[in-house]
């Protein structure tokens, strides 16, 4: 049979986290690849009791087809949340969907046109380029510093740029780096917005995973012309096995969104909506969250930890104050595939940072996890890490970033 692939699937790649977790499912492989919560953190019992109260007072409707924007408490329950970090909206500037991934598809879907423009962090998520690359998009990096994209370069990028589509931009514990985007720096965006009339896609799933430093406000809740689009997820906070994401935005886009999402999957799982909305009735979310952060925190701590006591001296590596990732950077000569496949061999695994560039080729750098394993698996992963990059590796010193 003759190819019937669309031109659209030869731009189709699979997620170098994805092909990654298929090399590493061995248990003996200690990974630092995925970007997993801790499963022992997940609340198992409290589900049980959510998923029978569901069953018993509503079973019917929960196994049912639903709305497409969403379950109306749970999107109440959003509102609330939002407003808490304050971004003031309602229920009906908020859809439901299938994991904030679904939200970079979406907004593809809604924005993107072939060879349009995204100006984006460099490096930056690797699922969004997935997401968004199906559109053959001109993806503009931008550089970072320790204090996240760096303004006068977004400037240039958009001069260079006046019709780009919209802003791409992870500005809490950034993945893959882990960095935080400043609060003068997150107004300057805003300015930079306005003056060039074009979108910003504010993608925050780690923001409530503070464990650290001082709350920033969203880019969102600086918002005065309804240009951000915001994403978020209960999977870093909750579990992300029931996919759940949600999109707040302009009413307008809202409702755009709502017809490229009932083209896709009509609605998010209504059951997995029902049983979250359930938990946050019967049980504290926050409490929950607050024990996730502490967890986090100590696991952060220990590879930072491991990190001076293994790796080279003229490593540099950030120390996030909150989110799942820590973004480590060797000397430009080493190529951190080899080294991963070194790694392997010494069943330990990370992402290397080749896959977090859209646009541009940077070998020597890589991506930890340190929410998924517990501390004495940090410690010796990071043994055996430490000692295939002292081979990799001439001695010397450089600072360590974030510190």
């Amino acid at each position: 049979m003759d190819n019937k692939y669309s031109m659209r699937s030869t731009r189709v790649t699979s997620s170098a986290t994805r092909e990654i977790m298929k090399v590493i499912e061995r248990p003996e492989v200690i990974s630092f690849a995925g970007g997993l919560p801790a499963p022992e953190l997940f609340p198992i019992e409290e589900m049980k009791a959510a998923c029978e109260a569901v069953l018993t007072e509503s079973g019917e409707q929960a196994l049912q087809y639903s709305t497409t924007e969403g379950y109306l408490p749970l999107r109440q329950e959003v509102v609330r949340r939002l407003e808490a970090i304050g971004i003031q909206t309602t229920a009906g500037n908020i859809l439901m969907t299938t994991g904030s991934q679904q939200g970079l598809d979406l907004s593809g879907k809604l924005f993107l046109d072939e060879g349009d423009t995204i100006i984006c962090e460099s490096p930056t998520y690797l699922a969004a380029i997935q997401a968004f690359r199906v559109y053959n998009p001109n993806f503009v990096e931008v550089p970072m510093d320790e204090e996240g994209m760096l303004m006068d370069e977004l400037e240039q990028a958009l001069q260079a740029h006046p019709d780009a589509k919209f802003i791409y931009t992870i500005p809490d514990f950034q993945n893959p780096t882990g960095r935080t985007l400043s609060l003068e720096r997150r107004k300057k965006m805003i300015a930079l917005a306005n003056r060039f009339d074009v979108l910003i896609i504010e993608d925050n799933p780690y923001g409530a995973v503070r464990f650290s430093g001082e709350a920033l406000p969203p880019v969102k809740s600086l918002d005065t012309e309804g240009r951000v689009v915001y994403l978020s997820t209960f999977s870093k906070i909750f579990a992300p096995g029931l996919r759940l994401g949600w999109i707040c935005a302009d009413s307008a886009f809202v409702e755009k969104y709502v017809m490229f999402k009932q083209a896709a999957d009509l609605h998010t799982d209504s059951f997995a909506q029902r049983i979250t909305a359930k938990y946050i009735e019967l049980f504290d979310l926050e409490a929950h969250i607050r024990d996730i952060r502490k967890v986090y925190l100590s696991r952060r701590q220990k590879m930072i930890d491991c990190i001076k006591a293994f790796f080279p001296e003229q490593v540099k590596h950030s120390a996030p104050e909150g989110g799942l990732f820590l973004w480590v950077e060797l000397p430009e000569s080493v190529d951190t595939q080899e080294i991963f496949e070194e790694c392997l061999k010494h069943r330990v695994a990370f992402v290397p940072g080749r896959a977090f560039y859209p646009s541009r080729v940077k070998n020597n750098t890589f991506r930890l996890n340190y929410s998924n394993m517990p501390e004495e698996k940090i410690v010796e992963g990071m043994k055996r890490l430490g000692a295939v990059l002292k081979n990799s590796v001439n001695s010397g010193t450089a600072p360590v970033l974030d510190e």
